[in-house]
């Protein structure tokens, strides 16, 4: 018997719904206080450089690792994620 997971059908009308993927560029853990003191053109730190990748979420599950880039010929400054790691199997990027 045929895996229906293997054979890919590009008329499934699953294939049509869209999805929010959320990418994580780093964390900040600053005190409520100094939260209410931020004002326009703060800085807010991050818990991370930027040559550290990004993580991709899917709803709470990491799905991928990644580089972020410039969009060539879309609109200046259009951002986008070149994949480096993907999950394939529950647990796999943790």
């Amino acid at each position: 018997m045929d895996n229906p997971v293997e054979h890919s059908d590009k008329t499934h009308p699953l294939h049509n719904i869209p999805i929010e993927v959320s990418v994580t560029v780093g964390k900040a853990r600053p005190l409520v206080r100094d939260l209410l003191q931020l004002a326009e053109n703060a800085i807010l730190p991050l818990d991370s450089k930027i040559e550290d990748p990004v993580e991709v979420y899917i709803g709470d599950r990491l799905i991928a690792r990644g580089e972020l880039q410039e969009v060539d010929g879309a609109e200046p400054g259009q951002l986008a994620v070149r994949l480096t790691e993907v999950a394939h199997d529950k647990g796999d990027l943790s």
